[in-house]
Order: structure tokens, then sequence, then C-alpha cells
């Protein structure tokens, strides 16, 4: 089969790799039929995440149809339609009774990227996410092994198109989730820094519950004035104006009552903190976070679905305390919110398939990595058709 394969940084290309085979009984075997290129697929083409080797098959948002089933798939019949998570779980341990899904303890044998360690057992392996999160070949290819079927993928009504549902496997809930550990409600206040996938998704989230006013923080204006028109958020251009005091100035200098930072460890930092980086003495960018401190209200929540590693220069913890800010953050517990967001589509309170700026055979995938990643092209979302 033909699939997208990492080959170091800024190397990426579609190659001819062998078709994957059930291992397991509860595998099924997908023929993709779409998948996209996440921002998180970013930090690994830009050789940010450890663990990469050459071959590895990219991608983890994408769907297909089932052409093969292990004799204890259940929930899954040949020819069924389906999205598939991005995180693998196996539904039934400590973590996944307590619907905690991207905490799952069985199905990633690797070590996780948590430096302070002690006892502590790794995550739940993600698809196409290097071997800190199992290893398990990816979804930007013509064909994937899907493990543990009869707890991750759902099947889809036949109605619904492809790219209604496809971001139903990463950013649709990711988003989602990010909103909903604010706690803010109907009527609030939220502010959401960094205007890419995630962040677009969390302001449709966020509209769809309710939540009155959203400030939207990015420095690329074709970001800002989708979300803008789309959402109806207030656009802060970070080249611009100071983005929390801007946030500050407009909620009578309380701040907001929520942050979602869908930004992550590549922030846009100072020069120090660059320095530092390419030093490897910080292992993110703090200053996306300080900014969601500075713009958060006292008591507000900041959640935080943007990827952070390592340490971190300048957390400014003192901030936090004095406030009483909250946080919440953590991969995605998708399997948890998938049907009712796969509910909301139907019922059409969310239309995911708007962020999708290009559409790309996969033998292209290559190029649309590159534009992706330079923002080339007004680039909000790539899809993929094998």
């Amino acid at each position: 089969m033909r699939a997208l394969t990492y080959h170091g940084s800024h190397e990426v290309k579609v190659d001819t790799v062998p078709d994957p085979i059930l291992q397991e009984t509860d595998d099924i075997i997908l023929k993709v039929t779409a998948t996209a290129i996440c921002g998180s697929d970013l930090h690994m083409y830009r050789g940010k995440i450890p663990a990469m080797k050459s071959g590895d098959i990219l991608g983890h948002e994408f769907m297909g149809e089932v052409v093969e089933a292990g004799p204890k798939v259940t929930k899954l019949q040949t020819g069924d339609r389906v999205v598939v998570p991005f995180v693998i779980a196996c539904g039934s341990c400590f973590f996944c009774d307590m619907q905690l899904f991207s905490s799952c303890e069985t199905t990633n044998p690797d070590r996780g990227s948590i430096m302070n360690k002690k006892s502590l057992r790794p995550g739940a392996a993600l698809f196409g996410f290097s071997h800190l999160y199992g290893g398990v070949p990816g979804g930007q290819a013509e064909y994937v092994r899907v493990p543990k079927a009869n707890v991750g993928p759902i099947k889809i009504p036949l109605p619904l198109a492809d790219e209604q549902v496809l971001f139903l496997s990463d950013i649709l809930p990711t988003g989602y989730q990010a909103v909903l550990n604010t706690g803010v409600g109907r009527g609030g206040s939220l502010a959401i820094f960094g205007a890419g996938p995630v962040g677009q998704m969390a302001a449709a989230c966020a509209r769809m519950l309710g939540i009155e006013t959203i400030f939207m923080v990015d420095h690329h204006a074709y970001r800002l004035t989708f979300a803008q028109e789309e959402y109806g958020i207030i656009p802060v251009n970070f080249d611009k104006v100071d983005a929390a005091e801007f946030i500050l100035d407009n909620t009578k200098h309380r701040g907001v009552d929520g942050v979602v930072d869908a930004v992550g460890f590549e922030a846009k930092g100072s020069a120090l903190e660059t320095v530092m980086a390419n030093m490897k003495l910080e292992g993110s960018s703090g200053a996306a976070l300080r900014q969601c401190i500075a713009a958060v209200r006292r008591g507000g929540t900041v959640s935080v679905p943007g990827v952070y590693a390592g340490f971190i220069h300048g957390f400014l913890f003192g901030d936090v305390f004095e406030k009483g800010v909250g946080f919440k953050t953590g991969q995605t517990h998708v399997q948890k919110y998938m049907p009712e967001l796969l509910q909301a589509i139907e019922d059409g309170k969310l239309r995911p398939n708007a962020i999708i700026s290009h559409r790309l055979p996969l033998a292209q995938a290559a190029e649309g990595y590159k534009m992706f990643d330079k923002k080339e092209d007004d680039c909000r979302k790539i899809v993929l058709t094998p």
C-alpha cells in the first residue's frame, strides 16, 4: 500500500509499505477514505518530537470502511463506515472505567514522555505519534490496522459525508473538551490562544455551548478573519497589541472566565526562550501560558489542549497562586465525546468541515505538509484522500 512516512526533520514522503495485517483478535483493518494533517503532526514534521524512526507512518485523523475484522470484534462488521479516535484505549482498565481514555494504562508499551517518572505508567498509545506513544502506524495511508476496535471506532450514518465527520477523530473533541475544561457556562467569556484547527473547533464548540464573548489570539490575519466570520470571535493579533492587556481592557480589567491554550510548546517566545530551546535547556516555550495566566480572571481556569513537554522557563506560578487560577490539561478522552458530537453534527449544531481549506490526494501529502507548515495559500486545514 501507499503511506506517508517520516524520514527526518522536514522530510516526509509517500512510500510503498507492507499492507497492515490483523495482530490481535479485536483488531480491524480499515480502508482509509479520508485523513487529515493535524497541527500536532507538524511537531514531528519539524523534528520537535523525539523517538521518531525513519519509515514511521504518520497521521492520527482518519476514517474509512472496515474491510477485515478479528474474531473478537463484536461492535463492527465488514462494510461499516467508521471514524477512529486518535487515542487507543482498552475500555476496561482503571482509567478507562472512569472514561479517562487518554490515560489508558494498557495500550502503550513504551516509556511515555514524563520526565519525573518514578513508578508512573505511560498514558494511552496514539496513532502515528512517535514511539513515546506506542509507535502505532498512523492513518495517512491507504489501509490501517486499528487495535481495540470494540472501544474506539464509531459508526457513521450513511447520509453524512466523510468531511462532515472526519474531525471527530481529534480536533473537534479536543476543542470541545478544552472548552468544557474551562468550566465557562452560557453567557460567559472565553479567550482562545491559537487560531489553528483546535482553536477554531474550540470556538465552534464555545459558540454552540452559548458562551457569549470569545476572544481569539493569533498573528495570522487570515485565520482570525475566518474565525470572526464563522464563529463571531473578537480577533486579537498579538503582533499588534499585547493580547492579555487587550483582553483585560475589554473585560473591565477582570479578565475572562476561562482561557484555552491551543498553542502548545512551539509558541512564539522571547529571544532567550528560543536560545534555551535550541540548546535543549528548555522543552517548551512558556510565552502562551504566561499570556493565558495574565488574561484569565481570578478564580478562572486555564485549559491546555496544546502539547507541552519538559521544562518551561518563566511559568509564573506565583501569579497562578495569587489569582487562584485552576488548570485542566492533557490529551483528549475522545471516545467519551464522540457520540454527543456526532449527534450535534447530525442536528446541524456543528459544522466542523467549514474549516477545510485544501483537499489533496494522498500522493501530494508531502506538499500538503509544507503548505500547512509555512501557512501558504491561507491554509487552515488539509484533507487527504488515498
